[in-house]
């Protein structure tokens, strides 16, 4: 059983990002435009929209127009885009465009604006319509239609693209043309990251639907541009305190002509870009420009991911990790495995799991598989590799014969009273502080002792992970 969403993503501490100059951070502006590839009639849908708008509660029309909706629509077109654009040749940023290819089709001066100022013109699907119910060969079909219209429209092809209204298959999909510099279809990072997309990696940048001005179309939403310029401000100011820290991220702004467009909420971008714009160390690049960066300075680490391998590989690969109880890794290995059991803590956690809810009897087999520290199997160099490196680690290969003589009563008498093998993670020691702990545990009851024996089993297999796994 595999679990295919990715939870850890980067982990504690992410990874240090060198933005174009030393950037603290690097602050994206989109600009949506769907004004003409909207669920419409006129388009050869069966309903009327009823997403992101002026209404209140919209709900689709079937097979009917709503001439409220489409005339929302078409200010985004008509004042609004216009609007949005005088500012962003003001303060000369040049945003990427999410263009779906049939409003682009239907907008020839706005397109023909957008190429001429040097916008990004990435791709938002075909229409601006659910592809959530779409089969993945409709789906396709689709994509195919919207870089080739793309491509008639702007003249080149589109190296970003984001659906929106996406489905289970789209960035396989994404993966699978393998034309693409990347995909935004997703919302789960600060940061661009890799994706393996049905055996392709796919690389990510992804999107934000927080700092986006289609919380003024949702309940609950902004309500006024105060709102927005007050949450992008903040965001900001979060992110750049991280990039201050050594951690420089990246801040998307989704934008839509038909809300931010609109007389009494425009200030409010403007407001956000003479703030940010003030700052020292702040990168306004494409999504594009982003990328091709990332791609440069973050390219995919390829490893054998442990969730991803046969059952075979994984027992040969991660059999000895518990010594010799390979029938941990075989458990583990039919377990919820993912994403997350991909790096050495993940993949111990679910080990751990396994060893902790074993019976008595077969956690004290696993004790019992351990050998005694600079005992006659070391002696004889009949220990696994694994247990070689650490006695060797701590000082137990090269014993004079006084010590061998000592370490050979403390095991005999320590598992004479215990029942099992005196454990403990070499690597974590040195051989003074092992005989230290000989004496002081050689003297605890032998249930505490069970105990702490274990803990250092999953001590010794947490070390043997970390030479393995990122």
């Amino acid at each position: 059983m595999r679990y295919s969403r990715d939870l850890r993503g980067y982990g504690e501490e992410p990874p240090k990002v060198s933005w174009p100059n030393n950037a603290k951070i690097a602050v994206q502006f989109v600009v949506n435009y769907e004004e003409g590839g909207e669920n419409c009639i006129l388009h050869g849908d069966n309903q009327s929209e009823a997403f992101l708008s002026e209404i209140v509660g919209a709900a689709n029309w079937q097979n009917m127009r709503h001439m409220n909706m489409e005339s929302i629509y078409e200010y985004g077109a008509r004042a609004g885009f216009w609007r949005v654009k005088r500012l962003f040749d003001e303060f000369k940023i040049k945003p990427t465009v999410y263009g779906v290819a049939t409003a682009l089709a239907r907008n020839p001066e706005q397109t023909c604006a957008m190429v001429e100022a040097g916008w990004e013109m990435a791709c938002h699907g075909l229409k601006w319509i659910e592809y959530k119910d779409f089969s993945k060969e409709e789906e396709r079909a689709h994509m195919a239609q919207a870089i080739q219209l793309h491509k008639e429209i702007t003249g080149s092809r589109p190296l970003g693209w984001y659906t929106g209204r996406s489905s289970i298959n789209t960035l396989d999909l994404v993966a699978e043309e393998g034309g693409f510099e990347y995909a935004s279809d997703a919302y789960a990072d600060d940061l661009p990251y890799w994706q393996n997309c049905d055996g392709r990696e796919q690389l990510i940048v992804p999107y934000t639907l927080d700092s986006n001005d289609m919380r003024f179309a949702i309940a609950g939403g902004f309500n006024c541009g105060d709102q927005f310029f007050t949450y992008l401000k903040d965001s900001f100011d979060a992110l750049y305190q991280e990039g201050c820290e050594g951690f420089p991220k990246m801040l998307s702004i989704g934008l839509h002509c038909r809300l931010i467009g609109r007389a009494g909420r425009i200030m409010a971008l403007r407001r956000f870009m003479e703030y940010a714009s003030s700052k020292v160390d702040v990168w306004f690049p494409t999504r594009l420009e982003i990328a091709l960066h990332w791609k440069k300075n973050h390219p995919p680490y390829a490893y054998q991911r442990p969730s991803a391998i046969e059952k075979q590989d994984f027992i040969a690969k991660f059999g000895g990790i518990f010594e010799h109880s390979a029938w941990i890794a075989e458990r583990a290995f039919a377990s919820e495995l993912g994403y997350a059991h991909d790096t050495a803590v993940g993949l111990h956690h679910a080990m751990v799991r396994v060893f902790r809810g074993a019976s008595y009897d077969e956690r004290l087999k696993v004790l019992l598989a351990h050998p005694d520290l600079a005992g006659k199997i070391a002696a004889a160099g009949k220990l696994t590799k694994e247990s070689t490196s650490e006695q060797k680690s701590a000082g137990l290969g090269m014993l004079s014969d006084d010590e061998r003589a000592l370490f050979t009563k403390l095991n005999t008498d320590y598992q004479a009273k215990h029942g099992f093998p005196f454990i403990i993670a070499a690597r974590d020691n040195n051989k003074a502080s092992i005989l230290q702990k000989f004496q002081t545990r050689f003297a605890s009851d032998s249930a505490v002792e069970f105990e702490e024996a274990c803990k250092q089993v999953e001590r010794i297999a947490q070390l043997r992970l970390t030479e393995l796994l990122p």
